[in-house]
C-alpha cells in the first residue's frame, strides 16, 4: 500500500489562538468599529494572567524559565527513569543545566510536564476553576466570531484529511481512497514563544489533544523536514508572519499567510481543506493524479 504523509506545519499565535491582536486592539481595529476594543483588551489580559499562574503554579516556569528548550524530550538522554512520586522538586537544588546532575533534574522536570499535558487541565484544576476557563474560553470565541473553535474544528478536520467525506473512508492511522493509497496527516506546531507558556496556551485554547507535546515548539522548519523526511511526505506551513513565509520560502514548502481581516477567507472561521489542497497543488503537482484524495 502507498503511503503519503502530510505534514501541517502551524503557527500558534494570531493563527491557531489570538492573544497579542485582542491586547494591542489590531483584531477589533479589522472590523473598523464594529469590535469593542476595551472588551478585547479585557479579555487578553485575563489570558494573560491565567497563563502566567498556570506556568507557575504547574508547570515549574520559575524555576526553569532561563533554561528554554526548543521541544518538551529535547533532554529525554539525561532522564535515568527515576521514580518521582515522592521527589521533591523544590528541595533538589536545581540549578541552570550546565552539568549532568542538573539536565538530569531538567529532565524530571520535563517528564512530569509532559505528563500534566497529556492528562489535560480536568486533571489540575477543580470544577469550579474549569467553569472559569470554560467561560473565558466562550466569550472570547464568541467576541472574535467563533476563530478559536473554527481553528479547533479545522486542525480536527485537517487530521481526518476529511475535504470530501464521500471520497475517503478513516482507515488506522490516516486515510484510504479507492486506489488503496494511504495518507497520513499530522498537526506541528512552530512559535517564536517559550516552551511553557507555548503549551500552557495548547492546554488553555483546548489544542492539547489535537497538538501532542512532541510536536510543540520546533523553532526550524529544517528539524521539522529531518523529522519527517522521506520523499513521500509533502508539507504547507500555516502562520501571519514574515518569519514562517520566509522560513517555508527557503524550504520551498506551500504557505498560507493568515488574515485577520473579517473580508479574508484565509482565517477562521474561512479556511478550508480545499483551499489548502489547492496550495499543495502548486508547489507538488496535481494531487489526483498522485492518487491524493484531494
Amino acid at each position: 500500500m502507498n503511503q503519503i504523509t502530510k505534514v501541517y506545519i502551524w503557527d500558534m499565535d494570531e493563527t491557531l489562538i489570538l492573544l497579542k491582536s485582542l491586547l494591542n486592539g489590531t483584531y477589533a481595529e479589522a472590523f473598523t468599529g464594529i469590535k469593542d476594543v476595551q472588551k478585547g483588551l479585557e479579555l487578553g489580559k485575563m489570558w494573560e494572567k491565567h497563563i502566567l499562574q498556570i506556568c507557575d503554579d504547574c508547570f515549574f516556569y520559575e524555576q526553569i524559565e532561563n533554561c528554554n528548550k526548543p521541544f518538551i524530550e529535547s533532554m529525554t538522554k539525561y532522564d535515568d527513569g527515576r521514580d518521582l512520586s515522592d521527589y521533591d522538586f523544590k528541595q533538589d537544588g536545581f540549578s541552570p543545566p550546565h552539568d549532568d546532575l542538573n539536565k538530569r533534574k531538567l529532565a524530571y522536570r520535563h517528564r512530569v510536564i509532559a505528563n500534566k499535558y497529556k492528562q489535560g487541565l480536568h486533571n489540575l484544576f477543580d470544577k469550579e476553576m474549569m467553569a472559569v476557563l470554560d467561560a473565558l474560553y466562550n466569550t472570547t470565541d464568541e467576541y472574535t466570531d467563533r476563530w478559536l473553535s473554527s481553528a479547533r474544528a479545522f486542525l480536527e478536520q485537517c487530521l481526518a484529511g476529511d475535504e470530501d467525506p464521500t471520497l475517503s473512508q478513516t482507515a488506522a492511522g490516516g486515510i484510504v481512497n479507492s486506489n488503496d493509497t494511504r495518507i497520513r496527516h499530522i498537526n506541528v506546531l512552530v512559535t517564536s514563544g517559550s516552551l511553557i507558556p507555548s503549551l500552557v496556551k495548547c492546554l488553555l485554547f483546548r489544542l492539547d489533544n489535537l497538538i501532542s507535546y512532541e510536536n510543540g515548539k520546533l523553532q526550524c522548519f529544517q528539524w521539522i523536514k529531518e523529522r519527517f523526511n522521506d520523499q513521500n511526505v509533502r508539507f504547507c506551513a500555516i502562520g501571519d508572519g514574515w518569519e514562517e513565509c520566509e522560513a517555508a520560502q527557503a524550504m520551498k514548502w506551500p504557505f498560507i499567510k493568515v488574515d485577520l481581516r473579517p473580508s479574508s477567507s484565509h482565517r477562521f472561521p474561512g479556511l478550508t481543506l480545499r483551499t489548502v489542497g489547492f496550495y499543495f497543488s502548486i508547489v507538488y503537482g496535481d494531487p489526483d493524479s498522485e492518487n491524493d484524495e484531494e
